[in-house]
């Protein structure tokens, strides 16, 4: 045994009077030391007023969550006002113990619950400063009752009576080291940049970027003078009285023979030494940290996840997320002040969110999450859901065609409705399947209005659209009701809000796994201090199409990346690759939103303060596509599963026939009774380009709300170079 040990154990073993002296009766004796016995009788009354311990509940401080990546790496760590990460006490240094008994409370292995001596010493002070309330003279012990069962404490004689009966309870209920340990982990030792760090391990991480148990001697003796005066003594704001007060404790220390002479003079000669740290203020992935954070919040509750010592996994893989921010960091066309790219992908077999990108970085101006926050006009990336629901609809793609000259002007409940092409070439007879790949608009109006616009958006909510698709008479966005009406332009993305490429890529997921939905998350587990686990990611999902009627969808999509209007673009050298290009009006969103059975995928490239001019989908965002999924997929290219049976589709021609009262005429089509919507257009009011088409209803974008981006913006307007007049809805492939 070395000698400091022995001092040590020596000092430990002077004894301790445990109860030999019932504590009220120590606080009497102490008051009637100076003079007050007369009001014994009301001490008595008060000390046995106090509560039991067992009917309090602790004050809750709060615990860190932390906040981890797929593979284990720290993202970061949510708290609110305060810092704390409990520690047991084999990792409290030795020097840490006993510099806060030296410091704060001398005589701590040899008094009960308290010192009456002490209380003498300070009543007397206090009575020489003019009679002011009890002040100091409290143990380690009752200062631990004050962080765990009083809040906002009263310095006033009641409560320190009352604070005396239930440190006794305490005492009698744990030992020394256990209180001293659990002082160690509730006492304040400072508030930095907003946050107080309470317990040792969130000091020693914030003035020394250490462990607890990894302090040295001065930087121990430094942290243990802080909870008298954290404000006074914080070594950032007033260097000099921490160092003094650090050499104050070390003088303690060795007139308790805890250090020897030579120990603290080599001690007190150091400097603080300060490291400050930045584990409980840096965050990794800033994007993914504040979705998973807001997620957690959405489920738990703010107070659980600031304060309630979580251990978060989320699912974001740091491999796909350097990828991701690789690919769109190659946007040939983005750069400051100009076009900006996003990309999200989530894994289709259970929705997992394995990698969120943006060329928008994050700070303190802009935290706006593009990825998963910014809706934008999906252009003919929409097509897909109408497409999807005249599959359900027994319609068949390779043997149903429709009039592809352009312009064309349809009936749309009454009003006429002119929609472009995205090109003035073209026209003929297209089938479905071939229209998809050339991404015809007049083709996809017709559809739309044949498969009926609420019928088409409750395919998209189902397969993991969460925007509003339709709107109110005064334009307001809405997702559904009895006055929620569902624009046709919607059928070639011509949306009132737009959607995000979170969405997208959930979407399109559903198709990737079969026609079964898995709502996205980034939280893979979390674990309770308790020992219990959630696991969002684990749900088995929500089968919205039969594996057929996927497949059918699928191997449509195929044919956009090897023949269509992604072709050059997109391939990546797999065989079970599928997507759709989108423009929006304008050429001002590209898109591209592809899957495989690994991983879906959106990539939006856009002005995000604007809606100038960017590029079609194709050739814009399609090679940050096919960038990201290569990088991600590596050699692995499995194929689509093929279902058992396909849904028996029907071929015909101009019209549909499980619609009942529509009509077509090469272009020309009553909305009939396809829509299921209750709110019937107001053909009174004039558009503009000469037709009587309402504005307020059809027009892509028209009565939208700014943009929820920075400085705004409005994603809405008519016609473009892929659609026309007022309520063009026109998009590019």
């Amino acid at each position: 045994m070395t000698q400091r040990a022995r001092r040590r154990l020596r000092r430990r073993n002077r004894g301790s009077p445990g109860k030999k002296v019932l504590l009220a009766f120590g606080v009497i004796a102490a008051l009637a030391a100076i003079g007050v016995a007369a009001a014994a009788a009301w001490v008595i009354s008060v000390y046995n007023s106090a509560p039991s311990l067992a009917s309090l509940k602790p004050i809750t401080k709060g615990t860190i969550s932390r906040v981890y990546a797929a593979d284990g790496s720290l993202l970061g760590v949510i708290h609110s006002d305060n810092i704390r990460q409990p520690v047991p006490s084999k990792d409290i240094p030795r020097d840490l113990k006993d510099a806060t008994v030296a410091i704060e409370d001398k005589n701590f292995y040899e008094h009960g619950a308290i010192d009456p001596a002490a209380i003498v010493r300070a009543a007397l002070k206090d009575i020489e400063a003019g009679g002011k309330p009890v002040q100091g003279g409290s143990t380690i012990t009752q200062q631990l009752v004050r962080n765990l069962y009083i809040a906002n404490p009263q310095e006033t004689l009641r409560r320190k009576i009352i604070e005396a009966h239930l440190a006794s309870d305490l005492e009698s209920q744990h030992s020394k080291d256990w209180i001293l340990a659990k002082y160690l982990n509730t006492a304040p030792y400072g508030t930095n940049d907003g946050a107080t760090a309470i317990g040792v391990e969130a000091a020693a991480e914030e003035y020394y970027s250490t462990h607890a148990r990894d302090l040295t001697l001065p930087q121990a003796a430094m942290i243990a003078g802080l909870p008298q005066a954290p404000s006074d003594y914080n070594p950032f704001l007033n260097p000099r009285a921490a160092r003094a007060r650090r050499d104050e404790v070390l003088l303690a220390m060795e007139q308790q023979e805890d250090i020897s002479p030579q120990e603290y003079r080599s001690a007190r000669s150091q400097s603080l030494g300060l490291n400050p740290g930045h584990k409980y203020n840096t965050i990794h992935q800033p994007y993914v940290f504040d979705l998973v954070k807001q997620e957690l919040i959405d489920r738990y509750g703010a107070n659980t996840v600031e304060n309630g010592g979580l251990k978060v996994y989320t699912t974001i893989q740091p491999r796909l997320q350097n990828a991701a921010q690789a690919a769109v960091d190659s946007c040939s066309l983005c750069y400051s002040g100009g076009p900006a790219s996003a990309l999200a992908s989530v894994n289709p077999q259970n929705g997992e969110i394995v990698a969120l990108a943006s060329t928008q970085r994050y700070s303190s101006q802009s935290q706006f999450n593009f990825a998963a926050q910014a809706h934008r006009q999906p252009g003919s990336s929409f097509k897909t859901y109408v497409l999807t629901t005249a599959i359900k609809q027994g319609i068949d793609p390779a043997s149903t065609y429709y009039n592809g000259h352009s312009p064309i002007t349809l009936d749309a409940g009454g009003a006429p409705w002119t929609v472009h092409n995205a090109e003035p070439a073209g026209g003929g007879t297209y089938s479905l399947e071939q229209a998809t790949w050339d991404s015809v608009n007049v083709v996809f109006a017709q559809l739309g209005l044949d498969v009926g616009p609420s019928s088409f958006a409750h395919t998209a909510y189902q397969m993991g659209i969460t925007s509003p698709l339709g709107i109110k008479s005064d334009g307001s966005p809405c997702k559904w009701g009895p006055k929620c009406f569902f624009p046709p332009a919607d059928a070639i993305g011509g949306l009132s809000v737009g959607v995000t490429p979170l969405e997208q890529a959930d979407a399109y997921a559903t198709l990737a796994d079969g026609g079964v939905h898995h709502p996205p998350t980034a939280i893979a587990r979390v674990e309770f201090p308790d020992g219990k686990t959630d696991i969002p990611s684990s749900s088995d999902g929500k089968r919205v199409l039969t594996p057929g009627e996927a497949y059918e969808v699928t191997r449509i999509l195929e044919g956009v990346i090897t023949q269509g209007t992604g072709a050059g673009y997109t391939y990546m050298g797999c065989t079970s690759e599928a997507g759709k290009t989108g423009t929006s009006e304008g050429e001002s969103d590209a898109w591209f939103v592809g899957y495989t059975p690994l991983y879906s995928t959106a990539v939006w490239t856009g002005h995000p303060l604007s809606r100038d001019y960017t590029g079609f989908g194709g050739p814009t965002s399609g090679p940050v596509w096919r960038s990201f999924m290569e990088a991600a997929q590596g050699s692995s290219c499995p194929d689509f599963s093929v279902p058992s049976s396909l849904p028996s589709l029907s071929a015909f021609y101009g019209g549909h026939p499980v619609s009942g009262s529509s009509q077509s005429s090469y272009g020309t089509y009553s909305y009939g009774s396809t829509t299921s919507t209750s709110t019937t257009p107001n053909t009174s009011t004039a558009g503009s380009g000469g037709t009587n088409y309402p504005p307020q209803l059809y027009a892509p974008g028209a009565g939208q709300q700014p943009l929820p981006s920075p400085g705004g913006g409005n994603s809405g307007g008519g016609g473009n170079s892929g659609g026309g007049g007022v309520g063009g809805g026109g998009t590019a492939p």
